[in-house]
């Protein structure tokens, strides 16, 4: 039992990270409790968060964040945030020419937006409730809470925000670090020209100005840190940002040695709208997770498609969870849900598992990239026994993929972890007497959790790229560095392969069959 706190430095880069990364932090900041009457919570806050003072002397709570996004990424927004706002600079002009004024109109805020301006000043904080169809919606009756600051008046209301979110700006709950958000001022976020789209574009930013600032930020969070455990990174695979985060994740890796770096793939459920872009989606993800998974710890692809191929299967369903996955709003929320619980281990107040020793566990023998599986939510009804909910379940995992890969039953498992969140713990009776731990390791041996076949496969014919795809190339690698890249991704592949009796074989073996 211990209560150490081993801090974490999270990154965001690109913009559907941003709207998981946004969900994430949203999740934390609901989950902090002000009362000092209360007790700890399960999660230790201080994890992620990092606690500091503004220039007028205002504690303030932020996220340990570097997030990395586009030009015209962030609306409403400021890039310095507010937080540390020191007012307008009114020294005085001394150019003595005439001076033109242009001024633009700032992109109006939504309701939600508006209600925490209300609250920075003061006014009534409008906190979302979200009603289900046997609870009525409560549109008045103020709630007064009791928090460190002042007393406030908390009217619940619902906001439905699903057209009104362009960015993720539009919905983030919480204040940012001045040294949180990097925009790169090089590609634009709209519009058809000057964008991101391929892997060499992004790890060709990472010099100059753009390394420079990027490692200012890095040692500004580190150096704050007591007991840095590492780094948690969510990056875009779709589009340049997959280039990038290759050459992040390598500079944390050179920088940071022996500190764990766990990556989270994210790909939206997207529908390119010609074969050129799908080529550029499925080419940014191979060579991203490649490089990625090369550099961390551990990485994890998580997507709602079908599958990360170029005809996916349908988005992934659940059984009691209604969503549109075509919406970033709604698909990130999900993922970021499913992030929460798979990062709990290493943020928990007591019996944490070190990001180390998590990644250890699930990267056997050198197979760094994971899977993850969930169910949002897990299916136990109100009042019902844990036991009672897995017996439903004793043929068929409860779970849906969450990396576009195949059901958990159709592979191999090689380690796993599992983490059931939000369960109050029950008072069983004799013949349940087990833990929950125990229950749910019960759980996942049983019915055959590890099947000896193999994936199912097919021969493709060859990728010429050069072909294909010729302006991929013209981008960043070189035709020989996308062969090694190839080469290592087959190396990888063959780290999952077992032979037809479900063992396990070396490296030797297998080049004797090569």
């Amino acid at each position: 039992m211990s209560s150490l706190c081993r801090e974490v430095i999270t990154l965001q880069l690109g913009h559907y990270s941003n709207f998981a990364g946004t969900h994430w932090w949203n999740l934390q900041d609901a989950s902090l409790s002000y009362d000092p009457e209360s007790p700890p919570g399960e999660i230790q806050s201080d994890v992620v968060f990092r606690e500091g003072q503004t220039l007028g002397g205002h504690v303030t709570y932020t996220p340990r964040l570097i997030a990395m996004d586009l030009k015209g990424s962030l609306r409403t927004l400021r890039q310095e945030g507010s937080l540390y706002d020191a007012g307008k600079d009114t020294s005085a002009v001394t150019w003595d020419g005439s001076i033109t004024m242009h001024e633009e109109s700032p992109p109006a805020k939504n309701s939600f937006l508006e209600d925490l301006d209300k609250l920075d000043k003061g006014e009534i904080l409008a906190e979302a409730d979200f009603p289900s169809s046997s609870q009525p919606q409560c549109s008045a009756g103020s709630l007064s809470v009791d928090t460190v600051n002042s007393h406030l008046a908390r009217v619940h209301k619902s906001y439905r925000l699903e057209c009104s979110v362009k960015v993720w700006s539009d919905f983030l709950r919480i204040h940012l670090h001045p040294r949180t958000i990097s925009v790169i001022h090089q590609y634009n976020h709209d519009g058809e020209a000057h964008r991101l789209e391929a892997f060499g574009q992004g790890e060709s930013l990472l010099q100059g100005s753009v390394l420079e600032e990027l490692e200012d930020r890095l040692h500004f969070f580190v150096e704050e840190c007591d007991y840095l455990q590492g780094f948690q990174v969510l990056c875009d695979l779709a589009d340049g940002f997959a280039g990038l985060g290759s050459k992040v994740t390598e500079l944390l890796h050179d920088s940071y040695g022996g500190r764990g770096i766990l990556t989270w793939g994210l790909l939206p459920v997207s529908h390119p709208d010609s074969v050129m872009k799908d080529l550029y989606r499925l080419l940014n993800c191979t060579l991203g997770m490649v490089h990625m998974a090369s550099h961390s710890s551990l990485f994890c692809p998580l997507t709602l498609r079908g599958g990360l191929g170029r005809r996916p299967s349908s988005p992934t369903t659940f059984t009691h969870l209604s969503y549109d996955p075509s919406l970033w709003y709604h698909s990130s929320s999900v993922l970021a849900l499913a992030l929460d619980t798979l990062t709990a281990p290493y943020r928990l107040r007591n019996n944490s598992v070190p990001m180390w020793q998590l990644a250890d566990d699930l990267t056997v023998s050198g197979r760094k990239v994971v899977a993850a599986y969930g169910a949002v939510p897990f299916p136990m009804m109100h009042g019902s026994s844990l036991p009672d909910a897995l017996s439903t379940y004793a043929d068929v995992l409860p779970w849906r993929p969450l990396s576009g890969c195949v059901e958990a039953g159709d592979g191999r498992c090689y380690g796993q972890w599992a983490t059931l969140k939000g369960f109050e713990g029950q008072k069983l009776i004799s013949l349940r007497a087990c833990s929950c731990a125990a229950l749910i390791s019960a759980f996942l041996h049983s019915g055959g959790y590890l099947p000896p076949d193999r994936c199912p496969g097919s021969p493709l014919p060859a990728f010429d790229i050069r072909r294909v795809a010729p302006s991929f190339l013209s981008q960043g690698p070189e035709v020989s560095d996308y062969q090694e890249a190839l080469e290592q991704l087959r190396l990888l592949a063959r780290c999952y392969r077992d032979d037809s009796r479900g063992v396990m074989r070396s490296s030797s073996e297998e080049e004797d069959d090569d």
